[in-house]
């Protein structure tokens, strides 16, 4: 082990910036813990459907402000959009090739999971598992995945929004929501904020590539700025606490986006610009590194199979009898939370499995870093700064 966390400290270029991979992992556990504690699987008269303890335990709504984290890895993907473009440009490279390479490395592994669900539900169907069960189980798996789409069409979009000020889609954000929740306009209008909404963190991280964010004072404005805005929404303008879907709930901040959820995610980008430099000084040790460098390049892969690693043992639990708490019961109340906690090790140990399986997919194809993994001396991918 000291051996690996030797090479993949020699391995790591000096001028890269472990900072900025330290946060996309930080965002990418964010979602995945996020996702184990307000994901429930209940277990009821033969059939699995999914809850959630925000629709039973409101208070609990500060929980999404620390998991939701969406706009961190938005920013740090438009830094290192913006900086691969500009380095794509700078070798002569056609803007086409530049994208293909990213979005097989982007696609590649989604191709692997939808392979895999797709014959899984058909398994589980011909087995005699009813629809609905099915159903539940397919829609923890897909719904993550929108993401995605909107990151792939905003990386394809580079070259347009790099120079693109923050404030023109927060901007769009605002009439929007003010139209169709403050004037009645159509609740189809909505959907214009998925691109608009995350285009704010996205061009937030263009900003950054330029050198437009490097002085802690913009860190505390978005904080700050972010975080009062915020309050004020939820407060007096009657917009959810809670900065994810709550099932029965009349509005929404996430599906789609609403203002609310991108002054938040303002507030999160500050915060993120304002641990820049613990971060740089942690990662300096090669054992901190060496846990963000292996993360980083699975990343796709536990975003990928973290619910299914879930699922997994949910299910696997059911063989040993009764259901079990914080696993199969409803959850309405502290006992389940403090069950469910107890069991994600387990969930951890599944997706490590999976990483093992399926991780594979995501580390091949060509590309200019190298950075080693377990087993070999140095691992060719692609750019997580190009």
């Amino acid at each position: 082990m000291r051996d690996l966390v030797r090479r993949i400290d020699a391995a790591t270029p000096q001028d890269r910036d472990r900072a900025v991979d330290a946060l996309r992992a930080l965002a990418i556990l964010g979602v995945v813990c996020g996702h184990w504690m307000v994901t429930a699987l209940v277990a009821d008269s033969g059939t699995v459907h999914g809850a959630s303890p925000l629709q039973y335990m409101p208070r609990l709504a500060p929980v999404s402000w620390v998991f939701q984290t969406l706009a961190v890895f938005f920013l740090v993907g438009g830094l290192t959009g913006a900086k691969g473009y500009t380095s794509a440009r700078a070798r002569d490279e056609s803007y086409g090739l530049w994208l293909s390479v990213r979005m097989v490395r982007l696609f590649r592994p989604v191709a692997v999971v939808v392979l895999v669900w797709v014959v899984s539900a058909g398994v589980m169907l011909a087995s005699g598992v009813d629809e609905a069960t099915v159903g539940a189980l397919a829609k923890l798996v897909w719904s993550p995945l929108w993401f995605l789409l909107v990151f792939a069409a905003l990386t394809a979009a580079t070259p347009l929004v790099t120079r693109l000020h923050p404030l023109w889609p927060l901007a769009v954000v605002l009439y929007v929501d003010l139209f169709r929740l403050g004037l009645g306009g159509p609740a189809a209008l909505g959907w214009i904020n998925v691109a608009a909404g995350w285009l704010v963190p996205y061009c937030l991280g263009a900003a950054w590539a330029r050198g437009g964010l490097n002085d802690r004072r913009t860190g505390w404005v978005l904080l700050a700025g972010g975080a009062a805005a915020t309050a004020g929404l939820v407060l007096f303008a009657g917009y959810p606490a809670s900065m994810v879907g709550v099932p029965g709930g009349t509005l929404s901040n996430l599906d789609p986006p609403t203002l609310a959820v991108v002054t938040f995610g303002l507030a999160q980008c500050g915060a993120a610009l304002l641990l820049l430099e613990r971060l740089r000084r942690a990662l300096a040790r090669p054992a901190w590194w060496a846990v963000v460098a292996l993360l980083n390049l699975s990343a796709m892969t536990v975003f990928l199979w973290h619910q299914t690693a879930m699922i997994v043992v949910t299910a696997s639990a059911l063989f040993l009898g009764g259901p079990l708490p914080g696993l199969h019961t409803v959850p309405d109340g502290p006992g389940w939370v403090c069950a469910r906690t107890a069991w994600l090790p387990l969930f951890a140990l599944a997706l490590l499995v999976f990483r093992s399986a399926f991780g594979a997919y995501e580390r091949r194809g060509g590309g200019r870093t190298t950075v080693v993994r377990p087993g070999s001396p140095a691992l060719t991918a692609e750019s997580r700064h190009a």
